[in-house]
């Protein structure tokens, strides 16, 4: 098997709200966009987000209510506290204040209009993997 792209797909009520959330916050590109349906792309993120909204009679009949509830986009970002200011100084509400892990991951998350969690992260904290590894095995 060849794989040539990929696809995170969401059902959203909104999906020109989160289409735009991504837009105008983390510097996504709308590709495509119908009455009910975005596509969105970021060069460096390796893979495209899609919304459609809830109900679309394109979907399966056990899809089309699903909400995207539960998942998290995450994206991993070299200035963590640069962005985390980025975002506040844009008005967007953090809804899980900045973390750190003790296996080094730090994070923060926002949601968007739909309530889709966006995490950033990165692995810049005490227990970076490579440390936490290293104290496992003494």
């Amino acid at each position: 098997m060849r794989v040539s792209a990929s696809a995170l797909s969401l059902n959203v009520n909104d999906p020109a709200a989160s289409s735009a959330f991504l837009v105008d916050h983390f510097g996504f590109t709308q590709e495509m966009a119908d009455d009910g349906f975005a596509s969105l792309a970021r060069a460096d993120v390796g893979v495209n987000v899609v919304f459609l909204r809830v109900g679309m009679p394109t979907l399966p009949e056990d899809q089309r209510d699903d909400h995207a509830s539960g998942l998290i986009l995450a994206f991993t970002v070299d200035d963590l506290e640069g962005e985390l200011h980025r975002l506040r100084a844009e008005g967007v509400a953090i809804t899980m204040p900045l973390t750190e892990e003790e296996w080094g991951e730090r994070a923060f998350q926002v949601r968007d209009p739909n309530g889709v969690i966006v995490q950033l992260l990165d692995w810049n904290g005490a227990g970076r993997p490579e440390t936490y590894q290293a104290a496992a095995h003494r």
